[in-house]
């Protein structure tokens, strides 16, 4: 009897537990929505930023935060499910299969900072790349790449092994195997995790703030060589270094609420490609 009273109560507290953070971002959401949205305009959206970024629009800081999160993807995609691939279907399985695994996941769990430090030291300083975007794609590639690696290697290692066996009986080639029966039936998996590793590197600030980012460019970048503003940049700088900290408190929910929209965007994209692919893929 005790017992069972003990799990009754271990179940309520973890389901008020999960009740209180369903509260909390519920919150912070709606305080985000409501200041932001009344902040919309198209002279916000499309404009270049004025006196410090205390008026205007923000229309630099979004083709930077597309420019990094483009860049991203061309770099960290192709890696990480390339290095899933060979992980799942060629490496053979031993202790030090293992240890690589080991190592992608701890640096899963690397504090961002410590990629924007690396990104300074080997793309913008040893390879004199300066401050641009290139610098900062890269770096935030390294940041995402081991996200990428374990979603795409999970859901490489979903596909039953019986798809694998039957393609090799009649012949097909390992990779003829992988490319016609593994691949397709994991592609939702790996596009879901990666592109929402990708969203979550959109809203990172320490990274693209060693590498990148400029708090005031009143123009759009011309090269991957040119520095650029992004939204998170400009959200950390407008709330915690700016002289008219209230007066550009609207500047902030207006930009805060353009990058949840962008992130929440991306989100829904991969909802989306894993409700598309999962329709035509079925075993």
């Amino acid at each position: 009897m005790r017992r069972e009273h003990l799990e009754r109560a271990g179940f309520w507290g973890l389901r008020l537990v999960t009740y209180l953070i369903v509260a909390v971002v519920g919150y912070i959401l709606f305080d985000v929505i409501r200041h932001g949205l009344p902040v919309m305009s198209w002279e916000f959206v499309t404009g270049f930023p004025r006196r410090s970024g205390a008026e205007g629009g923000i229309l630099p800081a979004i083709v930077g935060t597309l420019c990094l999160s483009a860049g991203t993807i061309a770099a960290a995609l192709p890696l990480g499910i390339g290095a899933a691939v060979y992980l799942s279907e060629y490496a053979r399985q031993g202790r030090f299969t293992r240890l690589v695994r080991l190592a992608v996941v701890t640096l899963a769990g690397v504090p961002s900072i410590v990629f924007g430090l690396f990104g300074l030291g080997l793309f913008v300083i040893f390879l004199d790349f300066g401050a641009s975007i290139l610098a900062g794609s890269l770096t935030l590639a390294c940041m995402v790449l081991p996200t990428i690696v374990v979603a795409s290697e999970e859901a490489l290692q979903a596909v039953p092994k019986g798809l694998r066996e039957a393609s090799l009986a009649l012949g097909a080639t390992k990779w003829q195997t992988i490319r016609t029966n593994v691949l397709p039936y994991a592609v939702s998996g790996m596009i879901t995790g990666s592109i929402l590793a990708i969203g979550r590197a959109a809203g990172e600030t320490a990274p693209i703030l060693l590498t990148v980012a400029a708090f005031y460019l009143p123009q759009l970048p011309k090269s991957v060589f040119d520095q650029v503003m992004a939204l998170p940049y400009h959200l950390y700088v407008l709330a915690t270094q700016h002289p008219e900290a209230e007066k550009v408190l609207p500047m902030q929910y207006g930009t805060a609420f353009v990058l949840l929209v962008l992130v929440l965007g991306m989100s829904l994209g991969a909802v989306l490609l894993r409700l598309h692919y999962r329709k035509r893929y079925r075993w």
